[in-house]
């Protein structure tokens, strides 16, 4: 809530092109205006731990899934270290090349990040519709099923997010040509 707030705070009476990024988003934070001093300090370097547990988070969860599926699927068995390493290195060597080939330009590597966004979330149609389609699957789950109500509910949604999705995607690429 604290950086919706503080979000908030930066955008109100700005036009578009005021508008600032992720990277202004952390100085914000560290503004005496919004803040005060001494909590300003804090809450920029906390949104900054914030954001390093959140990658370390994602990478964790990756390669905990190449685990599996290089065990369970594959029957490829390699040492952890190994696996760890490969995992680790095809999520930080392409952000590595970014930034050597963008020179550290906060917008490119911004417009990066958002563009990385919009394609990770061509995936979530795929993901929602099977998932709703074997909760609501009263063979599969037994008793745990979705109810009715619940279908109608999780279905409406579904669909809402999948087209506001596409709204995004259409919007990114129309972005990217202009």
């Amino acid at each position: 809530m604290l950086i919706i707030s503080v979000r908030s705070i930066t955008i109100f009476n700005s036009n578009a092109d005021d508008l600032g990024g992720f990277y202004d988003l952390y100085h914000a934070l560290k503004t005496e205006p919004v803040l005060g001093a001494t909590m300003g300090a804090i809450m920029s370097t906390l949104f900054a731990v914030a954001l390093l547990a959140s990658g370390q988070n994602s990478t964790i969860t990756g390669t905990l899934a190449g685990q599996i599926v290089m065990e369970g699927f594959l029957r490829l068995h390699i040492p952890n270290w190994l696996r760890r390493l490969i995992t680790r290195s095809l999520a930080v060597i392409p952000v590595i090349v970014c930034l050597i080939i963008f020179k550290g330009n906060a917008a490119k590597i911004e417009q990066l990040l958002v563009f990385s966004q919009v394609f990770l979330s061509i995936a979530l149609p795929f993901c929602l519709i099977p998932l709703q389609l074997a909760t609501s699957n009263k063979d599969l789950m037994g008793p745990f099923y979705n109810k009715t109500w619940v279908n109608i509910i999780s279905w409406t949604l579904i669909i809402i997010l999948s087209i506001l999705n596409v709204y995004l995607i259409v919007q990114t690429f129309q972005e990217l040509q202009s």
